[in-house]
Parts: structure tokens; sequence; C-alpha cells
């Protein structure tokens, strides 16, 4: 294991906007349980595309696009509060 200095620009939580050196750009830091979760709500949208229920994988697919447009927010803001340029 290597200990290195990374730069925090949001509180630490669930997820962080994190830079470790020598990176131009943030990324985000996500909790082992949140990836999970993400991961779960992945297979139940591939599961319910394989029984044919397009409403249910759409539902959940809709969720976690929900979910996925917070964490975006919460990182192009951190970057914005910075003054660091959005890599996108």
């Amino acid at each position: 294991m290597e200990h290195i200095a990374a730069e925090l620009f949001t509180d630490p939580g669930n997820n962080a906007v994190v830079r470790l050196p020598p990176r131009r750009f943030p990324g985000v830091l996500i909790q082992g349980d949140s990836l999970s979760v993400i991961r779960t709500e992945v297979a139940e949208i591939m599961e319910a595309c394989d029984r044919g229920d397009v409403s249910e994988a759409r539902e959940a697919a809709a969720l976690l696009l929900a979910d996925l447009d917070c964490l975006l927010a919460r990182y192009t803001t951190a970057l914005e509060e910075h003054g660091i340029a959005r890599p996108y």
C-alpha cells in the first residue's frame, strides 16, 4: 500500500470529489457499498430486460440515471467552485 496526498474538493461521504497526483482533473471516489448498490441496480435493469419487462427496466433505469445525475452535478459544482474546467 502506498500513502499519497490527495486534494479533497467536497466533504467526504458516500462519494467525494478528489484529485490524485499527478492527475489533471479530479475524479469521484465512490464507497464500496455505494458501488455495490449501483451494480445491483444495473443487474436489476438487465434482469427486467431479459424478462421483457420494459416498464420495470425503464423505471429502474430512470432511478439510476437520477442518482448518476446527482453525482455528476456534485462533481460539476465542485469543479466550478474551484475554478477547474470540466474535462468533457
